[in-house]
């Protein structure tokens, strides 16, 4: 059984096997700035931003964090990005003085959950919100993976990743290939606050941006679901009103079972409308009968599951 993560007493995961870039050149900055949705000029030597690249209708290309050394920007995304990332981003670098680099397999990245910066030598330690909570990046080169994930077990406890996926849950942070998707706007992934930058000037997607700013609604947003018969949630199912003879109301993305609360909880995209907290959906798989059978008159042609919304995070 996997155990809850106390990040009170400090702990890691190994990460290597992100995607890394290295972005160098006179013209570094501008084509960044130009591509992502927070300001490359906030990152630092010490110090990561959150940051996506969108595509011209505002939807997700990527999901990123951004550092920056004396002569370079490091670019740190999801595995499954090694290859549309940089013909992405290489897409729009036409007469600008830039290299991007993927050098993926020259680094080891390890993540600390920890409220004092680790003591770890010949590594660049970054501060870095993962999970919401302080944390810190540890690059070290490649050969020295072992050693370094050794000198971390001596002081924090390793996260496995069936851990460290609860845990995201519980907080409510978006992950590539779940939450966020091509065909996700950051606002509805909830990552405004994090992620984006509205003072900072023009980048790809920036007008479908600006748009649901001034007008303060989004199609769907990503919310907390609770099973309120404690029965388990999965990713994939439908979400239904309960009031509304059945209508569409939004899917599920993640599940799990959170001990911090004793509940079978998950994330999800839920349309306006439906998405206010302590509002009552029904959940249930779409091979069990699609979301007419969710409705009242039908109620005993699926096993729907009666969910509730909340707030994020669940804790």
């Amino acid at each position: 059984m996997t155990q809850p993560l106390q990040v009170e007493q400090g702990a890691f995961l190994d990460l290597s096997g992100r995607t890394t870039l290295r972005v160098t050149g006179n013209d570094r900055l501008r084509f960044l700035n130009g591509q992502i949705t927070n300001d490359a000029r906030k990152a630092g030597e010490a110090v990561a931003v959150e940051a996506c690249v969108l595509n011209a209708k505002g939807k997700i290309n990527a999901h990123i964090f951004v550092s920056a050394t004396p002569d370079c920007f490091w670019i740190d995304a999801d595995p499954e990005l090694r290859e549309a990332l940089p013909a992405r981003l290489e897409r729009y670098v036409i007469a600008d003085d830039v290299q991007i680099e993927d050098v993926t397999d020259q680094w080891s990245t390890f993540h600390v959950l920890s409220r004092t910066e680790p003591n770890l030598s010949d590594c660049r330690i970054v501060s870095i919100r993962r999970f919401a909570e302080l944390g810190w990046d540890i690059w070290a080169n490649a050969a020295r993976h072992d050693d370094v994930s050794q000198q971390l077990l001596s002081t924090f406890d390793l996260i496995d990743s069936a851990a460290a996926e609860i845990v995201r849950i519980e907080q409510g942070i978006p992950r590539w290939g779940r939450e966020l998707t091509d065909e996700i706007i950051p606002i509805e992934a909830n990552l405004e606050e994090r992620a984006v930058d509205y003072e900072k000037g023009c980048y790809i997607g920036q007008e479908v941006i600006s748009r649901i700013k001034m007008s303060g609604q989004t199609n769907k947003r990503l919310c907390g679901l609770i099973s309120l018969d404690d029965i388990p949630l999965q990713a994939g199912m439908r979400l239904a009103s309960t009031a509304e003879k059945g209508k569409e109301a939004g899917w599920i993305t993640s599940a799990t079972r959170s001990e911090k609360i004793e509940r079978e909880i998950a994330l999800g995209y839920v349309k306006r409308g439906f998405n206010n907290p302590g509002v009552k959906l029904a959940a249930a798989s779409p091979s069990g009968g699609g979301l007419d059978a969710l409705a009242p008159e039908n109620s005993g042609a699926v096993a729907a599951i009666p969910v509730q919304v909340v707030l994020l995070p669940f804790l």
